[in-house]
């Protein structure tokens, strides 16, 4: 299969920021997934809130695992480091590099699949530690590059594209990382431009662990099992030599809405998600109002999105061990190897 590349020219007319870059400087490589996907639409927010808040490029190092999620720093900040870990272990791989050099800014990406699964027990401990980085989960219930499994983040009595309920109860990314201590909690749409946007850039100024979770729609695999418009149902009526899917093209879905107020927005199977945004005057400073209300509302079928908890005071694992400020590629070896005696005195200490 062939894709068409970027133009590698820019136009002249074309905005800079104080960092002398164009938007088009903080995009990658065209998106291979699949049209509509509200993945697109976070990978866009990030372009938009790291240009809009002059980031270089190359001061950014991106992390993955696997999955759908896990492909998306291939399209936004292509002049950036970047690393794909294996599944579910991009929290350790990026605490990892952190601490190696923490004068980068570190934007971990991943999917529920690879971090409510195979990497919850990384998503645990990068969270308790406080590691200074933004982390992103872009939530859509399914595991969308082996055809639709639920994830454990999908609702209880939600169904399968293929009719199969889900009897197992939901793990609540924003609930998990409010108990573990994270010091800065959110949660968007994937198609609410205005609140996610800022959400991205309040994330990345804050110092130490900044988790969003972000609901983004699955195209492919949401599709009502008793639609006549569904793939289940043409192949049961269809008498085919072979079996070919074919992803439908799909608009994107998008929502705008005012502060304390609760949208219906209608999935490509008809099925409806329920966002509440915050109100103006609540209170994002308070750990356990904050996991009351985000239960209370889950309780009422709502999904409660904006700024929940944030700790303007946080330090970060560098502080809690007392870390070096210089990158270990900038230490000399006299002062990364500081001789027998030295090692001697330290693992004394350890006795």
């Amino acid at each position: 299969m062939t894709y068409l590349a970027k133009p590698k020219l820019h136009h002249p007319s074309l905005t800079e920021n104080k960092a002398c870059h164009t938007r088009r400087d903080y995009e990658g490589r065209i998106s291979t997934l699949c049209a509509g996907c509200g993945h697109d639409s976070i990978s866009a927010a990030i372009i938009q809130a790291c240009w809009e808040m002059d980031v270089e490029p190359h001061r950014v190092a991106k992390l993955s695992g696997i999955g759908c999620s896990s492909k998306t720093p291939d399209y936004f900040l292509g002049n950036s480091h970047g690393f794909n870990t294996v599944h579910g272990r991009m929290p350790s791989v990026l605490t990892g590099a952190n601490l190696a050099n923490r004068e980068l800014l570190y934007l971990g990406v991943s999917g529920d699949g690879d971090s409510a699964s195979i990497g919850i027990g990384q998503f645990v401990h990068v969270m308790r530690r406080g590691v200074n980085m933004v982390y992103i989960v872009e939530n859509n219930g399914v595991y969308g590059l082996t055809k639709g499994q639920f994830s454990a983040t999908a609702d209880q009595g939600s169904t399968s594209k293929k009719g199969v309920v889900n009897a197992d109860s939901p793990i609540d990314m924003v609930s998990l990382a409010l108990q573990l201590g994270a010091t800065f909690v959110a949660r968007s749409f994937s198609g609410d431009k205005k609140q996610l946007v800022p959400l991205i850039k309040a994330a990345i100024a804050h110092k130490g662990a900044a988790f969003l979770d972000v609901i983004s729609p699955c195209v492919a695999f949401n599709n009502h099992p008793g639609s006549t418009k569904s793939y289940d149902y043409v192949r049961e009526h269809n008498e085919a030599v072979n079996r070919i899917d074919v992803i439908e093209t799909k608009q994107e879905i998008v929502v705008d809405f005012a502060e304390g107020e609760v949208v219906e927005v209608e999935q490509h199977d008809g099925s409806v998600l329920r966002l509440r945004k915050l109100k103006a005057d609540y209170d994002a400073t308070n750990r356990i109002a904050a996991m009351n209300y985000v239960q209370q509302h889950h309780a009422k079928g709502e999904v409660v999105t904006g700024l929940l908890y944030v700790d303007s005071e946080a330090g970060d694992m560098h502080e809690h061990i007392n870390t070096t400020e210089t990158a270990f590629n900038k230490l000399t070896s006299k002062q990364l190897c500081p001789g027998t005696s030295v090692l001697d005195r330290i693992n004394a200490s350890l006795r």
